[in-house]
């Protein structure tokens, strides 16, 4: 019997090899996310929504619970809640990603304990506090998969209202960063507010850098050179159409082609030795899709 991430990796007929890579980059983004929590958000109790920061302030509020239990307990109410609303199979990875970054915190816990921050210094810590869990959810969205935790509650909104779930989650977490301000006083209440709108705006950012690709466009005198090379020297293909010139009215062969940042270097540099006068124009794409890239 296949466990849920093997399932969730069958169901997208992915190969062991393929498997393989999603399981640890999986894991490698629940595992960023984690230590940004432990190390960065807990000790300066940032409590910036999410369950991570529902956990901090339980762990504030029963000094027995660290913020590791704590998130057991508030994951695992809402992973029977995505049961009994959802279903197993809606669920899929997602109740595996909710225990394990509940798992990552309690580890980091028990071999790294943090009594104070690592500085003095709010504003880095508060930094530090929201680039490594948008990094790692990044990582884990740019997989197909979630972090587990308030996305179960946008999970089930979606399913039963017509309410606008961004906005309703953004709503929460103001209202826990609000909750912090009053447990912790209005300094730290203002900055998981602050840290809130960073957050808003960086996940969406890095998983964009990490789907980067570049569009190419080249009108050359040798376009059969350009071609083979190309296919030859950077491994990838190219879709190729004649043009006409609105200026000189004479028709050119256009190719077209995707690559990464390196191939596309690689590219100009071989155009400005065969053909310095090559057109080439290049934009940036971070939503590639199809044979080489990702899939639908």
């Amino acid at each position: 019997e296949h466990s849920i991430m093997e399932q969730n990796a069958l169901k997208f007929k992915m190969t062991r090899a393929e498997f393989a890579r999603w399981a640890l980059l999986l894991n490698l983004g629940l595992a960023i996310s984690a230590a940004g929590i432990h190390f960065f958000k807990t000790p300066n109790r940032f409590a910036m929504g999410g369950t991570s920061g529902i956990s901090i302030l339980l762990s504030t509020l029963f000094p027995r619970l660290d913020v590791g239990g704590a998130m057991f307990i508030v994951n695992g109410a809402l992973v029977l809640l995505g049961l009994v609303f959802l279903g197993r199979r809606a669920m899929g990875v997602t109740i595996y990603s909710s225990f394990a970054i509940s798992a990552f915190v309690t580890v980091l816990e028990k071999l790294a304990p943090m009594q104070r921050p690592f500085t003095d210094d709010t504003l880095l810590e508060l930094l530090f506090a929201v680039i490594l869990p948008a990094a790692g959810s990044a990582i884990v969205f740019n997989v197909g998969a979630s972090t587990g935790g308030t996305d179960i509650v946008a999970m089930i909104l979606a399913k039963f209202t017509s309410l606008e779930i961004g906005k309703a989650l953004l709503a929460s977490d103001f209202l826990i960063a609000l909750a912090a301000g009053g447990l912790y006083g209005i300094k730290t209440g203002l900055y998981c507010v602050l840290g809130l709108l960073m957050k808003a705006f960086l996940v969406d950012s890095v998983i964009e850098s990490l789907n980067l690709r570049k569009v190419v466009t080249v009108v050359s005198a040798d376009p059969e050179a350009v071609k083979q090379f190309i296919l030859e020297a950077l491994n990838r293909s190219a879709t190729v159409y004649t043009a006409k010139g609105a200026y000189t009215g004479k028709e050119e062969q256009v190719l077209t082609t995707v690559l990464t940042r390196r191939q596309t270097v690689a590219l100009r540099n071989h155009l400005r030795r065969v053909d310095p006068k090559a057109f080439l124009t290049i934009v940036n794409s971070s939503e590639i899709v199809g044979k080489g890239f990702r899939t639908l």
